[in-house]
């Protein structure tokens, strides 16, 4: 392969790694940036939604068994997410340590539950056939290039998704009362809006997004009890670097993250990769502590006063 060919490659890979921290960070972006709610258990949501996309590959026989999967992918990591904030997150609204402590112990729940039903190793999602092919270049500066169908059909899916996200934010009444008490809880509550409401339906929203990147990732990789904990501090890292609440800033981080992430891996370990990662991370916020985006609100100041 040549060296176009292969800086080539390895930027489309990074940019399909980056679609999936997309999927995973915009669920991110709702219920952490929005509502500062650190959710330990994101990751785990994405693992469901990969062993949902699983049982709807055995049920659904078929070329078209990715749209089931997709859909039981996003539904059923959105009802658990009403679920944990019903029984669980409602309660901790305000105290983010005893959040985070809390959401951690449901993630070790579900990892160990995923174990119990499926036992510790990986379960594996063969693509429909439409997906299984690739655009390949046998000549010129690119000979070798091989690009993956399934990559190019992660790709547009979040763009879609990104772009339906940004249309429920900008152009529904719902995004509407997001947007407001992102700014002004207190102030919204006054006005009429049902505060609890909008925290429950975002919170099932942002699960349901990383269930439907678990689905999305069982195309390409198997589904294992700890996948989610491979992908959570990647897309935290893409929240963060984005910016709190910055759709934008999430989806210019994912793409940043993601080739770099794979360039890194080009030249070392994947373990020392991401240390490189989160060196770079970390340098960068040293520049810019509010990220790529900045995004101004009553609830970030008094949090970032707090």
């Amino acid at each position: 392969m040549r060296e176009g060919a292969l800086v080539l490659g390895q930027l489309f890979n990074g940019l399909s790694v980056g679609s999936i921290l997309l999927l995973a960070a915009l669920g991110l972006a709702l219920t952490f940036g929005l509502m500062r709610v650190i959710n330990m258990a994101h990751g785990e949501f994405l693992m469901v939604g990969g062993y949902l996309a699983y049982l709807a590959h055995l049920w659904v026989p078929g070329p078209l068994f990715p749209l089931p999967a997709l859909l039981f992918g996003f539904v059923g990591a959105a009802l658990l997410g009403l679920l944990l904030e019903w029984a669980v997150i409602r309660h901790l609204y305000g105290r983010p340590l005893e959040t985070l402590l809390a959401t951690w112990g449901v993630s070790l729940l579900l990892q160990q539950a995923a174990r119990n039903l499926f036992g510790p190793t990986g379960v594996e999602v063969t693509a429909p056939s439409w997906l299984q092919g690739a655009l390949t270049v046998d000549r010129g500066a690119l000979a070798g290039l091989v690009l993956p169908h399934v990559r190019f059909f992660v790709l547009v899916l979040s763009g879609a998704v990104l772009a339906g996200v940004w249309g429920m934010l900008h152009g529904t009444r719902m995004g509407l009362y997001v947007r407001a008490v992102n700014q002004d809880r207190e102030v919204c509550g006054i006005l009429g809006v049902f505060t609890p409401r909008v925290d429950r339906a975002i919170f099932a929203l942002g699960s349901g997004l990383a269930g439907l990147a678990g689905a999305v990732l069982a195309l390409i990789a198997p589904v294992t009890p700890t996948v989610g904990q491979s992908y959570i501090v990647d897309a935290f890292l893409v929240v963060i670097v984005g910016g709190l609440g910055s759709l934008v800033g999430t989806a210019l981080a994912s793409g940043i993250v993601g080739v770099l992430s794979s360039a890194l891996q080009v030249f070392t370990s994947v373990s020392f990769a991401k240390v490189l990662l989160l060196l770079t991370v970390v340098a960068f916020l040293q520049l810019r502590p509010r990220g790529l985006v900045s995004v101004r609100s009553r609830a970030l100041e008094e949090g970032s006063r707090g």
